[in-house]
Protein backbone atom coordinates (compact mmCIF):
# COMPACT_ATOMS: atom_id res chain seq x y z
CA UNK A 1 0.00 0.00 0.00
CA UNK A 2 1.52 3.20 -1.06
CA UNK A 3 0.02 6.62 1.19
CA UNK A 4 0.11 9.76 0.30
CA UNK A 5 1.07 12.02 3.24
CA UNK A 6 -1.42 14.29 4.12
CA UNK A 7 -4.23 12.31 2.31
CA UNK A 8 -5.73 9.15 1.92
CA UNK A 9 -6.77 9.35 5.77
CA UNK A 10 -7.99 5.85 7.34
CA UNK A 11 -7.90 4.38 10.56
CA UNK A 12 -4.55 3.31 10.05
CA UNK A 13 -3.60 6.63 8.50
CA UNK A 14 -4.94 10.11 9.89
CA UNK A 15 -4.17 13.50 11.58
CA UNK A 16 -3.28 13.41 15.56
CA UNK A 17 -6.08 14.99 17.27
CA UNK A 18 -5.91 17.58 20.74
CA UNK A 19 -2.50 18.95 21.40
CA UNK A 20 -0.73 16.67 19.39
CA UNK A 21 -2.63 17.40 16.00
CA UNK A 22 0.01 20.12 14.98
CA UNK A 23 3.81 20.23 16.01
CA UNK A 24 6.14 22.73 15.33
CA UNK A 25 9.09 22.61 12.54
CA UNK A 26 11.32 25.53 11.57
CA UNK A 27 9.69 27.66 13.94
CA UNK A 28 6.39 26.97 11.73
CA UNK A 29 3.32 25.29 13.54
CA UNK A 30 2.46 22.15 11.16
CA UNK A 31 -0.25 19.47 11.17
CA UNK A 32 1.09 16.22 12.99
CA UNK A 33 -0.03 12.72 11.32
CA UNK A 34 0.11 9.48 12.57
CA UNK A 35 0.64 6.05 10.44
CA UNK A 36 -0.08 2.61 12.57
CA UNK A 37 2.78 0.56 11.06
CA UNK A 38 1.40 -2.52 13.66
CA UNK A 39 -0.63 -3.12 16.69
CA UNK A 40 1.47 -1.00 18.57
CA UNK A 41 4.02 0.82 16.34
CA UNK A 42 3.50 4.55 15.37
CA UNK A 43 5.47 7.30 12.83
CA UNK A 44 4.61 10.67 13.77
CA UNK A 45 5.41 13.10 10.83
CA UNK A 46 4.98 16.53 10.27
CA UNK A 47 3.88 18.04 7.20
CA UNK A 48 5.04 20.39 5.41
CA UNK A 49 2.82 20.56 2.25
CA UNK A 50 4.51 24.47 0.94
CA UNK A 51 7.82 22.55 0.97
CA UNK A 52 6.68 19.11 -0.41
CA UNK A 53 8.43 17.78 2.92
CA UNK A 54 7.54 15.08 6.09
CA UNK A 55 9.31 15.35 9.45
CA UNK A 56 9.39 12.39 11.12
CA UNK A 57 8.80 13.30 14.77
CA UNK A 58 8.50 9.95 16.28
CA UNK A 59 9.22 6.24 15.47
CA UNK A 60 8.49 3.54 17.70
CA UNK A 61 7.73 -0.13 17.53
CA UNK A 62 5.60 0.75 20.47
CA UNK A 63 2.71 2.23 21.43
CA UNK A 64 3.56 5.96 22.63
CA UNK A 65 2.54 7.50 25.90
CA UNK A 66 1.41 10.32 24.53
CA UNK A 67 -2.18 8.64 23.33
CA UNK A 68 -2.96 6.96 26.02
Amino acid sequence: MRLKPGADSSERHHQLKGTLSTGNASGRALPQWQIEVTGGGRIWYLLDEEKHTVWVTYASLRHPKETE
